[in-house]
């Protein structure tokens, strides 16, 4: 996968490419559309397929939100645009100069140098200084320099599939709706570090995750799912929550319960994969309660997961 790296004024894309553009957050089902119609376009053209993205997201540089947390990180996205068969990201250096470009520039010193042969965009894609350019008149102030094409709304339930709603569903705890609109499995990753090991006393040692502060965290409660560690993916039981029977946390904590695992792990980045929401985060009222329904929940786990 080539990666490169565009700054205004700066270098530029030398071999004649097909993208797409957009910040696709989540590379979901809503995306799939432009990316498959970019590939198609560039095999007829027989150029490369690439996918234009911003970084950092366009709302930081233009409103100067801090804190933002997406469904995927740029390099998630980029591990998803190659599986899909794209070619290479481009990635836009989005610098408030490059916000402010009126449209008529942004095409000329933005999309110009990198080569287009043609640009597939959604159907409500804008650009230039407050969004004033619009996917029609970027077919018209564009027409001298590459074609464009516009992908119609995809919805599902006749709603548009966006990643707005995917979010929605994750801090509802609709785990089984977000992996649909996404297309697979929602993803959490960080680095395993030391947690209070109250749960290898009781017999379910967790992996302790310090998920990365970009990502959305589902809403809090047990969940059926896998743990992939090097590659290796292993049925978990996976808790979101504050701990509320031992050592309450007012700040959430993402712990594992890997099945049929027994390494030391800690330091190492993992991942998870949420599949189903099993039940609500419970204060229990004796260890030997908190067990049984553990137990319970494993069980409930290996069903969903086998």
């Amino acid at each position: 996968m080539k990666v490169d790296k565009i700054s205004l004024n700066g270098n530029k894309i030398n071999e004649p490419i097909v993208a797409c553009i957009g910040y696709f957050d989540g590379l979901h089902l809503g995306h799939r559309a432009l990316i498959e119609k970019t590939i198609a376009v560039a095999k007829e053209k027989q150029v490369e397929s690439a996918l234009i993205t911003f970084s950092p997201d366009p709302w930081v540089t233009i409103k100067g939100l801090k804190d933002v947390q997406h469904l995927t990180t740029e390099k998630r996205r980029i591990e998803l645009a190659e599986k899909l068969g794209i070619d290479r990201v481009i990635v836009l250096d989005f610098t408030k100069p490059m916000s402010e470009l009126t449209p008529t520039d942004f095409i000329q010193q933005v999309l110009v140098p990198c080569h287009l042969q043609a640009l597939i965009c959604g159907f409500d894609f804008h650009y230039g200084f407050k969004g004033e350019g619009s996917a029609d008149s970027l077919k018209v102030q564009a027409a001298s320099f590459f074609e464009v094409y516009t992908i119609d709304s995809i919805n599902e339930d006749e709603k548009k599939i966006s990643s707005s709603r995917i979010t929605e569903y994750l801090e509802q705890g609709e785990i089984e709706h977000a992996n649909r609109l996404l297309g697979y499995p929602y993803e959490l990753s960080g680095i395993v570090v030391h947690g209070h090991k109250r749960g290898r006393e009781i017999g379910f040692p967790t992996a302790n995750i310090d998920v990365l502060d970009e990502l959305i965290i589902p809403r809090v409660g047990v969940y059926a799912g896998w743990t992939i560690i090097q590659g290796k993916k292993y049925q978990s039981m996976i808790n979101i929550g504050h701990n509320p029977t031992f050592n309450f946390s007012h700040k959430l904590s993402v712990e594992s319960n890997i099945f049929d695992f027994n390494e030391q792990i800690y330091d190492q980045e993992i991942k998870i994969e949420l599949i189903s929401y099993l039940r609500d985060e419970l204060k229990f009222n004796s260890v030997d309660d908190l067990i049984e329904q553990m137990n319970q929940d494993q069980i409930k786990t290996r069903e969903v997961l086998k």
